[in-house]
């Protein structure tokens, strides 16, 4: 996929928005995943379109006691494609921080060097954009991926732009197949990436895209909230 692009079509939505500031305490839901609720989200492509639909988590075969019986789920596949979903909020991070979600990946791009634009494929990512206003070069982004070769912790720029990084939350084989439950505190992130004390993001977006590689891969993504 190419990010700028995708941090520019973000921006021209975030760019319009009124910040809302939240209380302490307060859970901001920004992806209603279990209610069959994509309110609010729109999709992006870059190279065909990853498939994105509503499944039963028990249909599916994922078993966790995090998801109820008949909980739906986002499933999130490609076969090569490469396109993402977005939402446009506004959060104040001085108040909820800490990024929430839950996710699961069935399985893994061989031989890629993430690092590079050839190897520029993840089974799935999770975006965090700080809009840069007009001027759009100041557009920073945090991806929080499943690597499938890079260990758990790294951190690099993204191979298109050096003001998306990327952080390895998960990665490998060991827990593919699992139900795993991830937190973050995107303000300190911010700080570590760019040095810089961020106190609100513009946008969210997930994805799993397959274009440079041209493999397939299917992931699953629960319910996404900020909270302090």
């Amino acid at each position: 996929m190419h990010p700028p692009v995708f941090l520019q079509t973000l921006l021209f939505i975030t760019i319009l928005s009124v910040p809302v500031l939240l209380p302490a305490g307060t859970v901001n839901r920004v992806a209603d995943f279990s209610e069959a609720n994509l309110a609010g989200w729109e999709e992006k492509s870059f190279e065909g379109n990853s498939q994105y639909g509503f499944v039963d988590a028990k249909t599916a075969g994922i078993n966790s006691n995090d998801l109820k019986n008949g909980q739906q789920i986002l499933r999130a596949s490609t076969q090569g494609q490469a396109s993402g979903l977005f939402k446009e909020v506004n959060i104040d991070l001085t108040k909820t921080p800490y990024l929430n979600w839950s996710w699961q990946v069935q399985n893994l791009f061989k031989n890629n060097n993430e690092r590079s634009k050839e190897g520029d494929d993840y089974p799935a990512r999770i975006y965090v954009v700080v809009s840069g206003g007009v001027f759009f070069w100041n557009t920073k982004a945090i991806n929080y991926v499943w690597s499938s070769n890079q260990p758990v912790g790294s951190e690099w720029p993204n191979a298109y732009t050096g003001n998306a990084k990327m952080l390895a939350v998960r990665s490998g084989e060991k827990q593919l197949g699992q139900w795993l439950t991830e937190r973050r505190n995107v303000r300190e992130d911010l700080k570590n990436f760019f040095g810089k004390d961020i106190k609100k993001i513009d946008a969210i977006a997930v994805m799993v895209d397959g274009d440079n590689t041209g493999q397939s891969a299917t992931a699953y993504f629960g319910n996404i909230f900020f909270s302090d």
